[in-house]
């Protein structure tokens, strides 16, 4: 073989092997430039969000009666409860399940409001019938009555966020505050308390809430 015929394999070689090399380093530049670009999208939409309210807007059924229901009662299932059944003064309607750990945390102090007389209505939420009444004899049952919403809906209709919620509602079964998270020392003496005797003193009287009173202390 001539020494030419060598010349231009080892030169076609030679390209080959370049163009390989070239075509590597674009292919490390463009995996180099993915996380870049990822990066900058992540930037861009942080700054997007800037100055923007970050408080979740939930549909509450705030200002209107409790929405109707049908439900079981949890202690006897054959017994179908309804908004007939509720108290006809101010109560405070708690969503709560034995599956939920903040539920857990909040149970001790529900019994204390059940030993000072304040009224609870549960709302069983999403959970186990049997794993809901142990919850009850474990820990002690401080409702009233607790109806169970095995479906969720009726939670959602009241406008929950997730267990547990507390609703505080008029003699007329007007939905006048919304606590979301536990019920604690801090907002029962702050929040629900001054709530409670505006609609606990209308109550007295037979007479309506006055809206402005409410709306200052059921805040």
């Amino acid at each position: 073989m001539s020494s030419s015929n060598h010349s231009s394999e080892n030169s076609t070689q030679k390209t080959s092997v370049n163009g390989a090399k070239t075509m590597n380093k674009k292919q490390l530049k463009v995996w180099f430039l993915i996380p870049l670009i990822v990066f900058i999208g992540l930037l861009v939409m942080l700054y997007m969000r800037l100055g923007k309210p970050t408080d979740i807007v939930t549909n509450t059924a705030l200002e209107r009666p409790v929405p109707p229901f049908e439900l079981p009662l949890l202690s006897d299932t054959s017994r179908i409860m309804t908004n007939d059944n509720l108290p006809d003064q101010p109560f405070l309607l708690n969503v709560w399940g034995s599956w939920c750990p903040t539920c857990i945390i909040e149970h001790p102090f529900l019994m204390q409001l059940e030993e000072r007389g304040v009224n609870l209505v549960g709302v069983n939420y999403k959970d186990d019938i049997g794993d809901a009444l142990s919850y009850l004899n474990r820990g002690g049952d401080p409702f009233s009555m607790s109806i169970q919403d095995l479906s969720g809906q009726f939670a959602l209709d009241l406008g929950l966020t997730g267990a547990p919620e507390t609703f505080v509602v008029d003699g007329k079964g007007v939905i006048r505050q919304h606590i979301i998270g536990e019920v604690n020392e801090s907002n029962w003496q702050s929040r629900i308390t001054p709530c409670l005797m505006v609609l606990n003193d209308a109550n007295d009287k037979n007479i309506s809430p006055d809206p402005a009173q409410v709306a200052e202390a059921c805040k």
